[in-house]
């Protein structure tokens, strides 16, 4: 699915946010990238998704090389991103900004399907309703949705959890464990809060320093040693 090799990226000419940056997604998986504030987690989505220039390395999805594309030539290879922050139109209702994300894509309709309302309930009710006018949790959700109406195979979520109230991080984990098992959504979860990573990832990946220092498939086992927690995410 996602090949990633030694991938140089950063903001200004000759910095390295990443500097020889690899690892891999299998088709299916869902996969936390964890690390202290400054690591280069959200550069590396910004990077896969073309809004940070990659001088070095390789970006593969599906065997293609995605390093340097325009955002719009990632999304329509199948890469969904939902943005720290969530980035909704707020002056859009929750329709509106559901069919942000059809633009570009002539292969899926032109309106939003009814599918999208069922997601999240609370969309469908809402569905008239300004999106600046919803809360923080429900801006979340429209984003994520937001995301999904474009069909993505890979969708990379970055802090989805920040500023929510705990029973709608809930809600989020166990919708998007639900579609990575029934469509096979592989998903890229950059995220703090280790409770939801630990009801989601199947794999997890803890970067220090723009690369990654260590690795693990033996998720549930941070709960008993949580030795990397303490290692790569604690101040």
């Amino acid at each position: 699915m996602l090949k990633v090799s030694e991938v140089v990226a950063g903001y200004q000419a000759g910095s390295r946010v990443l500097d020889g940056f690899s690892m891999h997604v299998q088709p299916g998986e869902i996969v936390a990238l964890l690390g202290r504030n400054g690591m280069g987690k959200t550069t590396f989505l910004k990077a896969l998704m073309g809004h940070v220039a990659v001088s070095g390395g390789s970006l593969s999805l599906d065997g293609e090389e995605i390093g340097g594309l325009k955002p719009y030539e990632v999304a329509r290879r199948g890469v969904g991103y939902v943005p720290q922050g969530r980035e909704i139109f707020p002056d859009f209702t929750v329709e509106e900004n559901l069919l942000m994300g059809l633009l570009g894509r002539p292969d899926l309709p032109s309106e939003v399907p009814d599918w999208a309302f069922e997601i999240f309930p609370i969309l469908h009710e809402r569905r008239k309703q300004r999106g600046g006018s919803m809360s923080g949790g429900q801006q979340q959700q429209l984003a994520i949705v937001r995301a999904l109406v474009g069909r993505p195979k890979l969708l990379l979520l970055d802090e989805p959890s920040e500023g929510i109230q705990p029973n709608i991080v809930q809600e989020i984990g166990q919708v998007l464990r639900r579609i990575a098992r029934d469509e096979g959504l592989t998903v890229l979860l950059v995220e703090q809060n280790m409770e939801l990573v630990l009801g989601m990832a199947q794999r997890c990946l803890f970067m220090e320093n723009g690369a990654i220092a260590y690795e693990t498939d033996e998720v549930q086992k941070l709960r008993t040693d949580p030795a990397p927690i303490h290692r790569y995410l604690s101040v």
